[in-house]
């Protein structure tokens, strides 16, 4: 599970980013859980869900929509406390607290035995919640878990994708200049590349792999 020191360390990096989008994003009010909607349509993508044809299962970048998910779900914590990072910290803490033991979920009248779900349908659900405008960690730890990834790994990854958004932004991401496609690959194949060989305990990760984004940059 997440420790105060971590949960604090994400909300710190996600208002800094939301206000490197946009200074007045509280005020702005953006639907967060929307992007849930579309960031976990993309992970069925990379999961692979059509049967009429022949898909790759990329489990690295299905991890990365799951951190994208994660970006927006403390985004729209932050703007249920009005952007109090520490109101959020404690709402955050106290929402992973109730996951323990926690098997099924009530939506729609309809109870969910998560347990008995396979990825697909447990992403479903997690978009069918989002849609609802309903924060749900249960389902996304069981998402996680379904994707080999730990809460210890979520933060890893969360601190490099957020490098990688300030990257994207100081480079033209919100004007539209910015290329996502590098030499044939998208940027966030790159990140997950680079972060394999850094260490993300140094304390001069964040350093190392901004200047490693930089150099792999097309110019």
């Amino acid at each position: 599970m997440l420790s105060d020191k971590q949960v604090k360390t994400m909300l710190s990096l996600q208002a800094s980013m939301n206000s490197k989008v946009d200074t007045n994003w509280v005020q702005a009010r953006y639907p967060y859980l929307r992007a849930v909607v579309i960031e976990g349509s993309e992970a069925i993508e990379h999961h692979g869900w059509k049967w009429w044809k022949k898909q790759a299962h990329d489990l690295p970048q299905l991890q990365m929509e799951l951190v994208d998910i994660w970006h927006f779900i403390l985004s729209e914590i932050l703007l249920k406390n009005e952007g109090n990072q520490l109101e959020a910290q404690m709402e955050v803490l106290q929402l992973t607290s109730k996951i323990e033991g926690q098997e099924h979920i009530l939506f729609d009248a309809k109870s969910y035995a998560l347990p008995d779900m396979d990825l697909l349908s447990k992403l479903e659900l997690l978009i069918g919640l989002s849609a609802a405008r309903r924060i749900d960690l249960t389902t996304f730890s069981s998402v996680m878990k379904s994707c080999d990834l730990s809460w210890t790994e979520l933060f890893c990854q969360y601190v490099g994708k957020n490098v990688l958004n300030f990257f994207r932004q100081d480079n033209g991401y919100k004007q539209g200049t910015y290329q996502k496609i590098w030499n044939g690959r998208e940027d966030n194949e790159y990140l997950v590349e680079i972060m394999a060989g850094l260490d993300p305990e140094a304390t001069d990760f964040q350093t190392n792999l901004y200047e490693a984004l930089a150099s792999s940059y097309p110019n």
